[in-house]
Order: C-alpha cells, then structure tokens, then sequence
C-alpha cells in the first residue's frame, strides 16, 4: 500500500535530509489507529527500524566476539583484573 496519508508537513524534501522514499504494506487497521492518534508513520517505522538494527548488531557482535569474551572472564576469574593491584576504589 502506498503512504498517501502523510499530511504536507510531514513531508521532507529530499534536499534537508539524506531520507529517501520507499514502500511498506501495513495493515488498513495500523494505518487507521495511527492516523487518528496523530502517529506519523515514517518516523515510527524510521525509529523502530534503528532499534532492531541497533540491538541486532549488538547481538552479532557478542556471537562474533563470544570466544574473546568467554576467554577475557576466565583470565579475570583465575588472574583478577588487570590493573587491579593500583586500584583505589
């Protein structure tokens, strides 16, 4: 379904921002309920989207560096930490 919703101040120009148009199926439910709570849709899905990205790579980086971190707390578990001795708190 193609956002023709968006009120005239919703809209960006394409020189202000680096925003670029695209498509996305919503439910006519999701669209109606957002329209009337006044929800502009390209910023909620704009938002939710840099979430997921930001906690999905997140996720990758603790299953790309699972080995060094598994290895770093066995060392500070038999070793302590590094440092530790000149700590003053």
């Amino acid at each position: 379904m193609r956002m023709n919703h968006a009120h005239s101040q919703d809209r960006v120009s394409p020189k202000s921002t680096n925003r670029r148009p695209t498509n996305i199926t919503l439910t006519p439910e999701v669209i109606a309920d957002a329209k009337l709570l006044g929800i502009n849709l390209s910023r909620a899905c704009d938002e939710l989207l840099r979430n997921l990205i930001r906690e999905e790579k997140a996720r990758r980086w603790k299953i790309e560096h699972a080995a060094f971190l598994e290895e770093y707390n066995r060392v500070v578990a038999s070793e302590g930490l590094p440092l530790d001795e000149w700590r003053s708190f």
